[in-house]
């Protein structure tokens, strides 16, 4: 009689938002469907990341881990085909003040780019288009998105009271997808049940918490795609604005890995009750060094021969770390939290580096 296969190991997964460079995330998305040594158990997602998380979902219940594959590239090919998911003022902003050519530190750019930022989506889009509904409508099922066998969990902003809203199971929809990515300078705030969302980006870039609550898997792998560090002082008010919003969009991230790491240290130091607490395995897929250099106009860039760069290095950076630590999932962390999100040295006990 021939063995039987080995069980795949459960993996949780963290998918931050950002733009178009959410086409990185499609890229590791689709190298590890490739690995069948694990299967997703949660997803968490926001924004960009959230919309990744709900097209995978939906082609996975379809057609498993080629239908998620199949899924993802046919919703990113429509991304690119609908030309932006993005209001047409930052398209022109994006074009005129193109990193390219340099034009984003001349005077004028800047002036023009305070005025478009100035304006409210409430009178340059008075009738609250968004061809992002489009594109979701056509790649998003929502019977496959509950029933696929993986739990997807997206954030959103409530306006009212500045707090994240957890959208899950049946409650997520088109319209939680579209708050999750409702950036309040672009778009009209999304209601829904009376209550007006903005971007989950302000209050959970990925939200961890649904993961730690609601999966059983000790495993979560962050997908991040956005700079925790940049060595350059913005001197501009633009560069300014956009270096606020990176760290506005850490913050909350940066706030609950300071949490997981404290009480793994307890639950190492045995002060806590491990039968009570989850001692999270943690694991991380970035890359700054292709990433940071873009800067934020590059959000807004839906080509698609930028968008399949991304997902080119996507591929790369999930290659190399399962290359690295495919067979840690399951047996210990690969992410040292102190040292990349809490600006502390290394740990030196039997703990992997970043």
């Amino acid at each position: 009689m021939s063995a039987s296969p080995p069980t795949a190991r459960p993996l949780d997964l963290a998918l931050q938002g950002g733009g178009s460079h959410g086409a990185f995330t499609w890229g590791v998305l689709d190298r590890l469907l490739e690995d069948t040594s694990i299967e997703f158990s949660a997803i968490s997602g926001t924004s960009a990341g959230a919309l990744n998380a709900a097209v995978l979902a939906s082609g996975h219940g379809r057609g498993g881990r080629e239908g998620a594959r199949t899924a993802l590239r046919a919703f990113w090919t429509d991304v690119s085909r609908a030309g932006a998911v993005f209001s047409p003022l930052v398209k022109v902003q994006n074009d005129l003040a193109g990193n390219a050519f340099g034009f984003g530190q001349l005077p004028g750019m800047q002036w023009m780019n305070s005025f478009i930022h100035s304006l409210s989506p409430y009178d340059f889009n008075p009738l609250n288009l968004n061809p992002l509904r489009d594109v979701l409508h056509r790649h998003v099922d929502a019977h496959a998105l509950q029933h696929c066998g993986i739990k997807v969990f997206v954030t959103a902003t409530q306006v009212h009271t500045g707090q994240a809203r957890m959208f899950t199971g049946t409650e997520l929809g088109i319209d939680a997808l579209l708050a999750s990515a409702c950036l309040p300078f672009l778009y009209q705030a999304v209601v829904i049940d009376g209550e007006p969302y903005w971007d989950g980006g302000y209050t959970g870039n990925p939200a961890l918490f649904p993961l730690i609550y609601d999966s059983g898997s000790l495993d979560l792998l962050l997908v991040r795609i956005n700079p925790l560090r940049r060595d350059d002082t913005p001197r501009n008010s633009m560069d300014i604005l956009d270096r606020l919003s990176e760290i506005t969009f850490n913050a909350s991230l940066i706030g609950e890995m300071r949490a997981i790491n404290f009480v793994s240290r307890l639950l190492r130091d045995r002060k806590l009750d491990p039968g009570h607490y989850k001692d999270l395995r943690m694991h991380m897929v970035a890359d700054d060094a292709h990433l940071a250099p873009l800067g934020v106009n590059s959000k807004f860039t839906t080509d698609m021969p930028f968008l399949e760069s991304l997902f080119t290095v996507g591929r790369n950076a999930a290659t190399a770390w399962l290359h690295q630590h495919s067979k840690d999932v399951g047996v210990r962390s690969t992410l040292d939290i102190a040292a990349t999100f809490l600006g502390q040295a290394p740990a030196t006990h039997n703990s992997p580096a970043t």
